[in-house]
């Protein structure tokens, strides 16, 4: 729901122009310079949080950022799996711009031209990682021993030009000590604990420390003391709810038995006015995940968020004792969402809500807590966090400065959110209204149109209805409007899909 304008439209925007040209002026004295502490959980669906109304899992550390910040409802991804999603924040290019729509750096691409973090680097700022921000395999480069890699020093598709520092966190992942279960494939339960990315859930011994996010977080918050005394961006990436469902068995304890567990509506012919291309790649059916496994796996999710929660909490609690709450911009959201069940969906890559849309929590010094429902993107983060700490913000990337948001959270700054899925060559186009998904850029593999106002939940696709005929055409006109827009920069590629 958007939150009523009680002033003229006319006057909205001309208050967020204005206030946009003096964000990108230090001397207006709205500009400082911010330490910025960037907090990314991996594969989160913001259904999963109870700030934004999970009444199951409790996230009581996302929720105190949220009730000092802004939490805005409509946030999307641009790619709906890891790396071409990371990949497009930290170097300021949609997926298409740069094609990395896979697992690997953007910086072939991009040349010498600066990420986020190296953008702040550049200025003076001291610029880190602890874990996965770029693309990181997980559990393959979190796990140690038996693969003959170093997991201290292994860095996966990372930037190291976007760093001062760097440091990884390796832990036992599905190999933790403890009762484990593989859900996936395993209809006899013949198989142990498997490695990959499979649905396997593991209630391990130990406390938090023994794993990679409460490694991240220890070594986070020494990071915030050892430097506390100049500004910083920081980069925290906490694994957790990847699979494998890993956390010390505490976290486990709420969300037992799992058959309490509830899962959302199975709806008879939900596939049928779907394309091929629209069913996700993990299904409930493709994973011979039965009714018990299927509700474990919700149970195990949650208690991995309920463990990465913690760890969130330990980073908020160090930035408080160094003093520094009113010196930093604080965020936190997720490389993309994940499917829980919905239409018998799992993980990530579908270009549905619960995929495409990621929680996102910006918090400012000094600005008022608020709910926005503004469509916003990941890829704004680089522009409005330059523009908030009176930095240039460059001319060339292709996120907006949504700034003007964090005072006034009921104006709007996009018509429509955009996302893609490579591996599907899918295509969203996501608006207030509509969400309107298109397989191959010439739609020969299929396209979904769902009323969002009347069909929410997404079970009726529209597209082939004769009446929305205008409506699908003006969307494809649309898309490749954009797919223009985002092919026009200055990196020199020659594209083909």
């Amino acid at each position: 729901m958007i939150i009523p304008m009680s002033r003229p439209r006319s006057l909205h925007v001309l208050s967020a122009c204005l206030l946009s040209l003096l964000l990108l002026f230090p001397g207006s004295g709205m500009a400082k310079d911010y330490n910025v502490l960037f907090i990314i959980s991996d594969d989160l669906t913001y259904t999963a949080l109870s700030c934004y109304g999970n009444e199951v899992c409790e996230t009581p550390n996302i929720d105190r950022l949220a009730a000092r910040g802004t939490r805005f409802t409509r946030a999307y991804c641009q790619g709906t799996y890891c790396g071409p999603s990371r990949a497009s924040f930290m170097s300021g290019y949609y997926p298409h711009a740069t094609e990395a729509l896979g697992y690997t750096n953007p910086r072939p691409r991009i040349g010498d031209r600066a990420t986020w973090s190296q953008h702040f680097k550049n200025h003076g700022y001291y610029a880190a990682r602890v874990s996965k921000i770029f693309h990181m395999g997980v559990p393959g480069g979190i796990e140690y021993g038996g693969d003959g890699r170093d997991h201290d020093n292994y860095n996966g598709a990372d930037d190291e030009a976007s760093w001062t520092e760097r440091f990884n966190s390796p832990g036992p992942e599905w190999k933790a000590a403890g009762d484990g279960e593989t859900l996936e494939n395993n209809p006899d339960g013949a198989k142990p604990a498997v490695g990959g990315n499979t649905f396997v859930v593991v209630e391990a011994d130990g406390d938090d420390l023994v794993h990679s996010d409460g490694k991240t977080a220890k070594k986070a918050a020494e990071l915030i003391h050892q430097h506390r005394d100049e500004k910083f961006w920081l980069g925290v990436g906490f694994v957790r709810p990847h699979v494998p469902f890993v956390a010390p068995r505490p976290y486990y304890e709420p969300f037992k038995p799992y058959d309490k567990m509830v899962l959302p509506p199975k709806v008879p012919g939900d596939w049928d006015d779907i394309p091929k291309a629209g069913i996700n790649y993990k299904t409930s059916e493709n994973m011979k995940m039965d009714i018990r496994r299927q509700k474990k796996a919700v149970g195990g999710y949650y208690a991995s968020v309920a463990y990465m929660d913690a760890q969130v909490g330990v980073v908020l609690d160090a930035l408080k004792s160094a003093g520094l709450e009113e010196e930093t911009i604080v965020i936190f959201t997720s490389d993309h969402g994940y499917h829980l069940g919905e239409h018998d969906f799992w993980a990530k890559v579908s270009l549905r809500d619960e995929s495409s849309g990621v929680p996102l929590i910006i918090c400012v010094p000094g600005k008022e807590p608020a709910v926005c429902h503004s469509l916003v993107e990941l890829l704004d983060l680089y522009p409005t966090t330059a523009a908030l700490c009176g930095l240039p913000v460059p001319d060339n990337i292709q996120g907006k400065n949504i700034a003007p948001l964090l005072d006034d959270p009921s104006i709007e700054v996009r018509d429509a959110a955009f996302s893609v899925a490579p591996m599907r060559k899918g295509f969203l186009l996501r608006t207030q209204d509509h969400a309107y998904i298109q397989y191959r850029e010439d739609a020969s593999a299929g396209m979904e149109l769902f009323d969002i106002r009347e069909d929410p939940n997404g079970y009726t696709n529209i597209a082939e209805i004769p009446e929305h005929a205008g409506l699908v055409k003006s969307f494809q006109a649309q898309l490749a409007s954009k797919l223009k827009e985002v092919r026009t920069n200055d990196l020199g590629i020659d594209y083909a899909e």
